[in-house]
Order: structure tokens, then sequence, then C-alpha cells
């Protein structure tokens, strides 16, 4: 039995090591990246993957923007339609998180995320795209990381040059020419708002452009933009 109680002790020492040792190393890319820019991403590393099963040579198409030649009215749309409250709280939205609970359990199946900017900054730098209990634990200590080391200004200036807006298309100024052949600077507000309409769910929408899902979805964020508040 001692030898048992010391097996048992030892292999969770070792466990609690290597848990450290890689919340140490996410800690360290993330203080990193206070100042310089991630050149990749986890979830960009996976679509490549994806896409040169199909194509060997495929690429992925991103290019680093800085906040501020980025338009204010994709800025605002993106609060608008993903996190409301950004600015206000510290990496998670309690009222939308119990919001989408209640949707999901009403539905029977998951309709709503009510992840926050900050959150789904952590997914998308470190994290699969899974729904597992171990995953959204991860994430949410990788949020605390996120909304402590940087301010949200540096927050929202990642996200939109990393997250995914289209089949092989990551970032503002990626999406922005992808489907508008403009620039991010450049944006119009109705532009802004039909980008940020189809976050949810990129590619599908990248396929099917002028649903009327997309059409409504757009004119109900173009019309609370002015409200928006952005870092």
């Amino acid at each position: 039995m001692k030898k048992l109680a010391r097996l048992v002790a030892w292999l969770a020492a070792a466990a609690a090591a290597v848990f450290l040792a890689v919340q140490l190393s996410y800690l360290a890319r993330l203080w990193w990246w206070i100042d310089h820019n991630p050149s990749a991403t986890a979830f960009m590393a996976a679509r490549l993957e994806e896409l040169r099963g199909h194509d060997p040579k495929a690429k992925i198409s991103q290019q680093w923007v800085p906040y501020e030649r980025i338009s204010m009215s994709l800025k605002r749309a993106i609060v608008v339609a993903e996190d409301s409250r950004f600015v206000d709280h510290e990496g998670f939205d309690w009222d939308a998180i119990e919001k989408a609970r209640e949707k999901n359990k009403a539905r029977g199946k998951v309709v709503a995320g009510g992840s926050t900017i900050s959150q789904q900054l952590a997914k998308n730098l470190f994290l699969s795209a899974s729904r597992t209990p171990w995953r959204k634990g991860q994430e949410a200590i990788i949020t605390v990381m996120i909304e402590h080391l940087m301010d949200k200004r540096r927050i929202l200036e990642i996200y939109l040059n990393v997250i995914e807006w289209g089949e092989g298309v990551f970032g503002a100024e990626a999406a922005a020419r992808h489907y508008f052949g403009t620039t991010a600077a450049a944006l119009k507000p109705e532009q802004a708002a039909r980008l940020a309409a189809i976050v949810p769910n990129p590619r599908f929408y990248d396929r099917n452009r002028n649903t009327p899902w997309i059409a409504r979805k757009t004119g109900i964020i173009l019309a609370r933009m002015p409200a928006a508040e952005v870092p």
C-alpha cells in the first residue's frame, strides 16, 4: 500500500508539474505578444492542415495591420456583434453565458456560446475548436491571463488580426480585400457590419454571401454600431 501511495503521489506531482509548465508556456507567449505580433495561431495551423488535405499547396491569407489602420466601423461592428460589454468585463460576460446556456437547453443543442472576445482570442491563439470540458477550462485560464497582461486595445487589435473570416482568410486586412477589394482602414459601416455578421460561421458565409439571415444580421449590427464602446 505504501508503494502504491508513493506511486500515486509521484504521478500527481508529475501531472501538476506538466500542467504548470504548459500554463507557463502560455503565459510567456502572451507576455511576448504584449508588444510583439503573433505570426500565426493554433487555429490558423489547424485550418491550414485541413486545406492542405485537399490541396498540398494551399496557403493562409493574413496580413497584420496595426489598430489605428483598422476602420473604426469594423471595431464597433465586432464589439456589437460579438461582445457588447467588452470594455467593461474582465474576460467573462456572465449574463451572456447564462442566456446562452438557457437558449441551448431550450433548443436541446448548442446554438449559442456567450463567449467574449477575450475568450475567443484565447481559443484562437492556443486551442482547438472542440467543446470538451478540458478545452473550456483551459480557455478560461488563458482568458484570465490575457485580461491581466493586456489592455483592451491590444486584445481587440490581436483579435481583429487573427480571427477567421472565410476559407483560408484570417484577419481584418485579408477579409476586407477578400470580400470588398479594399483595405481594413477603408471599410465602410455597412461593409464592416457584414463582416461582423459572418464571424460566427465564416467559411459557410464565404460560400453563401447573400442569405436573408446575413442581410438581417447586418442591418441589426449597423443600427447598433453608433452606441458601441470600443477601446
